[in-house]
C-alpha cells in the first residue's frame, strides 16, 4: 500500500497532537503537515498537494468550509476529511455538498479517525456515527 500524505489542520495545537497519535500507529498514513488557521491551510496545501487533508471548521481567518471551496481550485487531488468540534447535524450536508468526503466528530476521533481515513482514501464516504440521523442518500436534507 503506497503512503498517504496528510495535512492536518486545527488551531488546537493539542488536538493536532493527539491526531498524529492516533495516526502514528499506521505506517501508511504520514503527516507532511499542519497548520493552525485557514490561510496557513491554504498556503501549505498549495505547497504539499497532499493526499488528504483533515480539516477543522472552526478556524482563525478563513473558516473550514471557506478552505474546502477555495482547495478545489489549489489542490484538487486532495481528499477533504472534516474533523471538527462542530456537532450540527446540518452541517454535514453542507461539508459534503462543497467536495468534502467525510465528516468526522473530534469527540469520536478515537473510534471513527483511522475508519474515515481508510474510507476517504478508497474513495467512500464517512460520516461519524453520532449523525446518524443524517440521511447520505438525500445530501440535502437531515432526515428526521
Amino acid at each position: 500500500m503506497s503512503t498517504v500524505s496528510i495535512l492536518l489542520v486545527d488551531d488546537f495545537a493539542p488536538f493536532r497532537v493527539y491526531v498524529r497519535s492516533i495516526l502514528a500507529e499506521y505506517p501508511e498514513y504520514e503527516i507532511i503537515g499542519e497548520a493552525a488557521d485557514g490561510l496557513e491551510a491554504l498556503q501549505k496545501a498549495k505547497e504539499l498537494q497532499p493526499s488528504l487533508i483533515l480539516l477543522d471548521i472552526n478556524l482563525p481567518k478563513f473558516s473550514g468550509i471557506q478552505v474546502a471551496k477555495q482547495l478545489r481550485t489549489i489542490a484538487p487531488l486532495s481528499s477533504i476529511l472534516f474533523l471538527t468540534a462542530h456537532n450540527s447535524i446540518e452541517m454535514v450536508p453542507v461539508a459534503l455538498s462543497i467536495g468534502a468526503r467525510g465528516y468526522v466528530s473530534k469527540w469520536s476521533a478515537a473510534h471513527d479517525l483511522v475508519p474515515a481515513v481508510k474510507a476517504v482514501c478508497i474513495g467512500q464516504q464517512f460520516v461519524s456515527k453520532r449523525f446518524a440521523a443524517w440521511d447520505s442518500s438525500d445530501p440535502m436534507e437531515p432526515q428526521t
